[in-house]
């Protein structure tokens, strides 16, 4: 991948160093290409297979959507006392699906085997933010508390992104279930600064999307470091959204100044897309081999002029944070859903899971193709009664997929039940690493 001319470390005021003596050395984002991106093709390996049957709903009142385990600072999936935990997005299910967007609430689930799982509640009683979107939890092992990421969002329409975290819950476990207890301290990580990310104020003129959200914490598995990755734009200046330079999405990274994690600071992105997609939502690690393994995903339409690929999961393969970051099955594309139903599942998430990885989803649409209004393209859903919108909504967890990981290629291996979160095992091929 190739790297592009951008605005100089130096001259943006940051170390090279914090506190740690082996501290991550920022360099200027890495590039995914439009001459990468136009390798992009569904092949068996890489598309979805066609969810048959409708999946069955983990809450009885809520839409679910982006979903998220519980997870230790090394990344593996929290177990307590028998109990797994995950959070998602929620909202009335007497919305219109297109409606839960600006009614988001973050709740909790627990389940004993990683599929069946009962609802628990609210995981903030005051969080920042009219609503909140997608992020990710961290379980202290010593400390007993969840660090919270997540994203406040002001309503619509302007839905401004801030980058939070909500500290001090404590888990209680029992027999029947599980309960997060404790009052929570918040604070917002970050906001963009205007030179390696884009306001707000900047992307009005450009009329796609605009992004500063989705932290997803991990641990630098050489230095230790507690860092985040995040969803934002690149500051290009086009002003005209038919301009592929106005296709800007990358993928940010944040790192903690204190212990306490309440005090951040900007890095420059590890990857931009910059003239070939608007939009890398979610991005999160895997590590593999002393590999560093990049997922995102990302939309039909955030593709710039001139290029093409599907609702899918995307991903990148380096040898360290700052790249040079090489598409997995050469243009990136990892799992796709399939053509005869190209909107049935959305926001995947890959996690370790021995050699492989297991990525789950959420059910987005489906039967598009046969609707009152004959077939339609997703755009035309709000057009739909809404009793017919909520039908061809999904809102629940998909099924899980497995899948093998080798080097810069993946192949899905195996569909599971759908929403199913497999406890980490560790690789058989992957080094011990301590923090």
């Amino acid at each position: 991948m190739k790297t592009a001319a951008g605005v100089g470390l130096a001259g943006l005021g940051l170390s090279s160093v914090t506190g740690s003596a082996a501290a991550v050395e920022p360099r200027e984002a890495d590039q995914w290409t439009r001459a990468e991106a136009a390798n992009i093709e569904l092949t068996d390996d890489t598309t979805a297979p066609v969810i048959e049957e409708n999946s069955e709903s983990i809450s009885d009142d809520y839409w679910i959507w982006d979903t998220w385990p519980l997870r230790t600072r090394d990344g593996s999936i929290v177990k307590i006392n028998g109990w797994q935990i995950v959070f998602s997005l929620t909202a009335p299910d007497d919305l219109v699906p297109g409606a839960r967007h600006n009614e988001a609430t973050i709740r909790y689930f627990y389940s004993r085997n990683g599929h069946d799982w009962q609802e628990g509640g609210k995981a903030f009683d005051a969080p920042l933010g009219h609503h909140q979107w997608a992020g990710s939890a961290m379980y202290d092992q010593d400390e007993e508390q969840i660090y919270h990421f997540y994203t406040a969002v002001s309503s619509y329409p302007e839905f401004r992104q801030k980058p939070a975290l909500g500290k001090g819950a404590s888990i209680e476990t029992g027999p029947k279930g599980v309960e997060l207890v404790g009052e929570q301290e918040h604070v917002i990580m970050g906001t963009p600064d205007g030179e390696m990310y884009q306001t707000y104020e900047q992307s009005i003129e450009q009329g796609i999307v605009y992004a500063f959200r989705d932290p997803w914490y991990f641990t630098h598995p050489e230095t230790g470091e507690d860092l985040v990755v995040f969803e934002a734009n690149t500051p290009t200046g086009s002003r005209d959204p038919t301009n592929p330079e106005s296709f800007n999405g990358n993928i940010g990274v944040m790192r903690a100044t204190n212990d306490e994690l309440t005090e951040w600071e900007l890095l420059p992105p590890v990857l931009e897309a910059i003239g070939t997609n608007q939009q890398l939502e979610r991005p999160h690690y895997v590590f593999k081999d002393g590999k560093w393994y990049l997922f995102t995903i990302s939309h039909q339409f955030t593709f710039a002029p001139g290029l093409s690929g599907p609702d899918a999961l995307y991903g990148f393969v380096a040898d360290s944070m700052y790249g040079d970051y090489e598409p997995l099955n050469e243009g990136g594309l990892v799992i796709s859903n399939p053509d005869e139903a190209p909107f049935q599942a959305y926001s995947w998430l890959a996690m370790p899971h021995g050699d492989g990885i297991v990525a789950e989803s959420f059910e987005n649409f489906r039967g598009l193709d046969d609707t009152s209004r004959g077939a339609i393209s997703l755009d035309e859903v709000g057009y739909l009664p809404p009793e017919e919108q909520k039908e061809l909504f999904g809102g629940s967890l998909a099924p899980s997929l497995k899948l093998e990981l080798d080097g810069a290629e993946t192949r899905i291996v195996t569909e599971l039940q759908d929403g199913h979160f497999l406890p980490s095992i560790k690789s058989s091929r992957s080094p011990n690493r301590s923090r």
